[in-house]
C-alpha cells in the first residue's frame, strides 16, 4: 500500500469520479468537479482522520478564480484511486516566473541539487502548472516542499531558500522528513537558530507544537511528539 505524505498527488478513476460527482453539491462546485472529471486533473492529499478508516483517502481541490477559489474537500475509497503522484519539480517553474527572477531561481535549483534535495513546487504556482488555469494571483508565494534526511540537510536547504534573491518573489514552504513529519523551513531556521523554542511540527494527522532545544535534529521531533 502506497504511504501517504503532505503534499501528494492523487490521480482518480471513472468510479471515483463518479462517486464525487454523484453527492450532493452546489453549482459552482458541481461546474468545478465536471471540469476536473473531464481533464482527468489530480487531487492533493489532505489532513488524514483516522474515524474515517484505513480504506478512505481525504482529498482536497483548491479551485482557481473561475470557480471563485473554492476549497472543496472531498473522501474516496483507496481503490478508486489509480496511483498517487508528485507535483511538478522545482525546475519547471522558472518560464512562469518574471524574466527578471529566472536567473535567480535557476542559481537556487542549482544549489538544491547541490546539497541532494529534492523540491517540488505547490500551491498556487504548482496547481496553474498542472491546470493550466487562474490559480497565481498577484503576490502569491512560490511554495516548495523539499525532502530532507536529516537536521544537517536541512540546514543546508534552509541556507539556499535564504540565499534566494528573487526581487518581489517570496519563497514559503516545507521540509519533509523520511517519516512524513513537515516543519516550515523559515521557522526551522527560527529553531535551529534559536530565536523560538518551539517547532509546529506536521502531518497527515494533525500538527504539534515540539519545545526541544535547537541543535537536535529530526529524530528529536519524533521522540518529543
Amino acid at each position: 500500500m502506497t504511504p501517504l505524505h503532505r503534499h501528494q498527488l492523487a490521480l482518480l478513476g471513472e468510479a471515483g469520479w463518479r462517486s464525487i460527482q454523484d453527492r450532493d453539491w452546489d453549482a459552482t462546485a458541481r461546474d468545478c468537479l465536471a471540469h476536473w472529471a473531464a481533464e482527468r486533473l489530480p487531487l492533493v492529499v489532505t489532513r488524514q482522520v483516522a474515524s474515517a478508516g484505513e480504506d478512505a483517502v481525504a482529498l482536497g481541490l483548491p479551485a482557481p478564480g473561475r470557480w471563485s477559489r473554492r476549497r472543496l474537500a472531498l473522501s474516496v475509497a483507496r481503490s478508486e484511486v489509480l496511483y498517487f503522484d508528485e507535483f511538478p519539480s522545482a525546475e519547471k517553474v522558472c518560464s512562469h516566473l518574471p524574466m527578471a527572477a529566472r536567473g535567480a531561481w535557476r542559481a537556487l535549483c542549482a544549489g538544491l541539487k547541490a546539497v541532494h534535495a529534492n523540491a517540488h513546487v505547490y500551491g498556487s504556482y504548482g496547481w496553474e502548472l498542472l491546470s493550466g488555469l487562474d490559480h497565481v494571483r498577484r503576490g502569491s508565494d512560490i511554495d516548495l516542499w523539499l525532502s530532507v534526511a536529516d537536521a544537517e540537510q536541512a540546514d543546508a536547504v534552509t541556507a539556499c531558500l535564504q540565499a534566494f534573491s528573487g526581487g518581489s518573489l517570496r519563497l514559503d514552504g516545507e521540509l519533509m522528513f523520511a517519516d512524513g513529519s513537515a516543519v516550515a523551513w523559515r521557522e526551522w531556521q527560527a529553531w535551529r537558530s534559536g530565536q523560538v523554542k518551539a517547532l509546529l511540527v506536521k502531518s497527515l494527522g494533525g500538527s504539534a507544537l515540539v519545545r526541544s532545544p535547537a541543535g537536535h535534529g529530526p529524530a528529536t521531533l519524533l521522540e518529543a511528539r
